[in-house]
């Protein structure tokens, strides 16, 4: 490799004017420039020169001539010499003159070009011995010049590798930036260096210097302004987004200002733009050398420039790396938010603390303060103020003011986000809240809090502990908002439920006192003698009906006794206390109130007495106690007009409505103080009653009849039965219970007229509240068909009842009279359907001054010869024949298959057994 000096040997200079005299000493000797111009970036000629301007070169002892001259005389005769040079007269004088070379050498070149020539000469030195770096020999080789610059560079990117292995200390850009300037400023051997940072929402130019106040290494930022002003070299790099170098910057009519900053001794300068990859500036960068530093070259250009650039992917890398971060940090921030609010909702005031609490930590604010809106009074309020300080006033009472007022009022009322650096000087601060509290507000960040699109609070950050908000604060506190506005909403009907549960517990407790049977009327019931033997009740035509109001919990006492005296351990008093509660719990309709639920507890108490089944002693009091409760509380609707007219039952129970009404009923009753029948049982036995007395209440739902009926039948008729396996037992249950319930088709024709009449009465009022909501009603409901009424009996009795006697006399044969009475009735109203419309109307016309339902529910028993079966074969024919009919209609059932039941919110005390036996259906039960 050769020496610069030794490339330019075959270079021609200029012309150097002026003469050549000899003997004069080389101190004699003025260069008045020596200067190496690069022209690369001016398009011009990429060459070299060395010229001596306007003097007189002497030399002691020779004459340094020219092969060419030219000479030129200026008007006032003043004539100048020109002397042609080249590198060989350069080199021949240089080396006979040592001190002119050393002292141009101290005075001129800097240190820098020192280091670089003085690490060229050691490489050239090792590459003339054979030697590498580490003193190794190696092949001769020719040096490139990408070797001799890492050579040269190698300081350079050295800075580069520590600031890299050091981005992860700098928290922000500007920091980054900062250590960036000061890399380039050292690799150029600028004397100084000044970084502008660009801000975007105002577009204002920041200077950033170092704050060494308490030795830290922070930034302080001061604005210099619009980067559009270009009177100053950083605002002129800033608005064209070029590299900028000048030799002398007063000279340079670009920046009449100069420097924005300092640069009073300041001589070269090289201003350069910090861009992002998208186009964005991101700052400025300028490097200046003092006077008599010399003049920043291009290689020096290129230095900083290519370290700019890796600026740009730098800082590229930095900000998806503090983004992720961030956005790391705000979801574990919102994951503890929301574990925090929503898993310990106590009250408003609590939600609203641990919201201010996040807040501040979230953008590092010192205050934060929530105010929710008043729509009623349009205002905003607080009642709970954020305060760290012991000496500090604050209000022992909620603040309240308009929500036009103060910045909070306009962000309530505009729905737009501020972000405030000095809140005294925005004329929408609001000082009266400073002035309550003494505390001194500097800046705001404020942010509406919407839920369902309407803003129901604001939330408002005060005091930024280092520095003002920024972009990022906004973005991570707006999703924080929405945290915030769901933890509010959550909080508030969290607080409506719970007044709603206050209200309810009373509205239960003045319930239940009054559904309660009184004690006057316990201790009347408890006062009578319960018979040891009633006549004829264990029959199948005895009269329920024909029991006195008075007389009927009494029966109820001797049937209990009678069944499960001796096998069953029980609470007199509690069992009392239960029959008055469920016969009081029965509304007043006509047909099924409490007079029906005791002629089907009746049939029961035949039907367990008198036949050979195989059911346990517990089966037989939940199937008892199922018959007494399973119409309590009913409306004398229908399922299918529950869900039809929207019930509330019917948005608990999408199916079987009445009947897990009903059910849920008894379990109420069940656990009022002093009523548990059942409290002897043990959890197990008590578990398996509930699960007993639930499936006996919803087999009494006709929908379900159908089902259990066919699974029964081929069961029965393939003669499997087998009375050890519970789940035939369970399907005995359900028939049984359909056939209890339907008893008043098997009863003498009398009884059977008189409850037809009030069946039908309470189908009718059903009809008339349809056709008041313009909804067609059945046949069997509509009052206007009441002459059909009998065709519809002779369906219903073919279709549902005598196939579930059938079924239960082929189970339970000792139940045949059921299916004989039904029989018996079917030919009745068979005749009756053969009847002239005017005297079937006559016939089911229910008159005030009739005393047959005063017979049903008050007189006495009575026999009724029209139970009479004779013939029954012709009966039998005659059912067989209208089974076949097509057109034959029953009284119809809600028949749908709903989704599962809903949980009910009433029935939460119960054991967490009973729920988890039912937890497939979302029926909940009582303990």
């Amino acid at each position: 490799m050769s020496s610069p000096v030794r490339q330019m040997k075959h270079r021609r200079l200029p012309p150097l004017p002026g003469n050549v005299k000899q003997g004069a000493s080389p101190k004699n000797i003025h260069m008045h420039s020596l200067k190496h111009e690069n022209h690369c970036t001016d398009g011009r000629n990429n060459s070299e020169h060395l010229s001596v301007k306007g003097y007189k070169l002497q030399s002691s002892g020779h004459s340094i001539s020219s092969r060419s001259s030219s000479s030129s005389r200026r008007s006032s005769g003043h004539v100048k010499n020109s002397v042609e040079l080249n590198s060989e007269l350069v080199i021949q004088y240089l080396n006979e003159n040592p001190d002119f070379l050393e002292n141009y050498v101290l005075s001129h070149v800097n240190q820098e070009r020192l280091q670089r020539w003085t690490a060229w000469k050691e490489q050239v030195r090792r590459q003339r011995h054979g030697e590498n770096l580490n003193g190794e020999i190696i092949p001769d080789r020719k040096a490139t010049l990408s070797k001799w610059k890492a050579s040269m560079h190698s300081k350079k990117w050295s800075l580069l590798q520590e600031l890299t292995r050091d981005i992860h200390t700098h928290s922000n850009k500007a920091q980054v930036l900062a250590e960036l300037a000061n890399c380039i400023a050292t690799a150029t051997s600028a004397d100084g260096h000044n970084l502008y940072l660009v801000d975007d929402p105002q577009q204002q130019l920041l200077y950033q210097k170092p704050n060494n106040n308490n030795n830290k290494s922070e930034l302080v930022s001061s604005i210099i302004g619009s980067p559009r002003l270009s009177s100053t070299l950083a605002g002129y790099v800033a608005s064209t987004a070029e590299t900028v170098r000048t030799g002398d910057i007063l000279a340079d009519d670009r920046f009449p200002d100069g420097l924005a900053v300092g640069g009073e001794k300041c001589q070269s300068v090289m201003g350069l733009p910090v861009i992002k990859g998208d186009g964005t500036l991101t700052g400025v960068i300028e490097l200046y050398r003092n006077v008599g530093g010399g003049i920043f070259t291009l290689e020096d250009e290129e230095v900083a420039i290519s370290m700019v650039m890796w600026a740009d992917i730098c800082m590229e890398y930095v900000e998806m790396y503090n983004c992720m971060t961030r956005q790391r940090k705000l979801n574990d921030f919102l994951l503890a938010v929301t574990k925090s609010i929503f898993q310990d909702i106590v009250s408003m005031d609590t939600v609203i603390m641990k919201i201010m609490n996040y807040a501040k930590k979230l953008v590092n604010a010192d205050r934060a303060s929530l105010f929710l809106l008043d729509t009623t009074t349009n205002e905003l309020y607080a009642r709970i103020f954020d305060t760290g300080k012991v000496d500090e006033n604050v209000p022992s009472k909620e603040i309240r003011f308009p929500m036009d007022k103060g910045v909070a009022g306009h962000v309530a009322s505009t729905g737009e986000v501020l972000n405030i650096a000095d809140a005294y000087t925005d004329r929408r601060f609001n000082r009266e809240v400073d002035m309550q509290t003494g505390y001194r507000t500097k800046s705001i960040l404020c942010m509406p809090i919407y839920i369902r699109g309407s803003i129901i609070g604001v939330v408002q950050m005060v005091n930024k502990l280092n520095g003002t908000f920024t972009k990022s604060d906004e973005e991570s506190f707006e999703t924080f908002a929405i945290y915030c506005g769901l933890a509010l909403h959550h909080a508030k009907l969290y607080e409506k439920i719970r007044r709603s549960e206050q209200k309810y517990r009373v509205a239960l407790e003045v319930l239940s006192y009054h559904s309660q049977s009184s004690d006057d009327e316990f201790q009347v019931v408890k006062s009578m003698r319960v018979p040891d033997k009633i006549a004829n009740i264990t029959h199948y035509h005895f009269s329920p009906w024909a029991v006195t109001g008075m007389e009927k919990p009494v029966y109820v006492l001797y049937m209990f006794r009678d069944l499960f005296g001796q096998i069953v351990r029980y609470d007199m008093d509690s069992l009392v206390r239960f029959t008055l509660t469920v016969r009081k719990n029965y509304r007043n309709v006509p047909y099924h109130n409490w007079d029906h639920a005791f002629s089907v507890a009746h049939a029961m108490y035949t039907v367990v007495k008198s036949s050979k089944h195989r059911f346990t002693p517990q089966e037989c009091l939940a199937l008892f106690v199922a018959c007494l409760c399973h119409d309590l509380d009913h409306r004398g609707k229908t399922n299918a007009f529950m869900v039809k007219s929207a019930s509330p039952l019917a948005a608990i129970y999408s199916t079987s409505t009445m009947e897990h009404h009903h059910f849920n009923q008894t379990v109420t009753i069940l656990q009022n103080e002093g009523h548990n029948i059942f409290k002897y049982l043990s959890p197990e036995d008590y578990k398996r009653m509930l699960s007993d007395i639930r499936s006996c209440i919803l087999a009494t739902d006709l929908a379900l009849f159908f089902g259990n009926k066919a699974k029964l039948k081929d069961i029965a008729d393939r003669n499997e039965l087998v009375w050890e396996d519970y789940e035939h037992r369970r399907l005995v249950h359900t028939i049984v219970m359909t056939g209890c319930d339907l008893v008043a088709s098997a009863k003498p024709w009398k009884m059977q007229l008189d409850t037809v009449k009030y069946i039908f009465e309470e189908f009718y009022q059903q009809g008339d509240e349809e056709k008041a909501k313009s909804i067609t009603p059945l046949a069997m409901m509509d009052r206007e068909k009441k002459h059909e009424l009998p065709q519809l009996e002779v369906g219903f009795l073919v279709g549902i009842c005598l196939p579930c006697y059938d079924l239960m006399t082929q189970v339970l044969p000792e139940t045949k009279p059921m299916q004989d009475g039904a029989l018996a009735n079917m030919k009745k109203w068979k005749q009756l359907a053969e009847k002239p419309r005017e005297e079937v109307e006559k016939d089911l016309r229910i008159h005030s001054s009739d005393r047959r339902h005063s017979l049903i529910q008050y007189g006495e028993h009575t026999d009724d010869d029209s139970s009479d079966s004779s013939d029954k074969n012709e009966e039998t024919q005659e059912r067989e024949g209208i089974a076949t009919d097509g057109d034959t209609e029953t009284r119809s059932v809600n028949s749908e298959s709903p989704s599962k039941n809903d949980a009910d919110d009433e029935r939460e005390s119960i054991a967490d057994s009973v729920h988890e036996k039912y937890d497939e259906e979302n029926v909940t039960m009582g303990d």
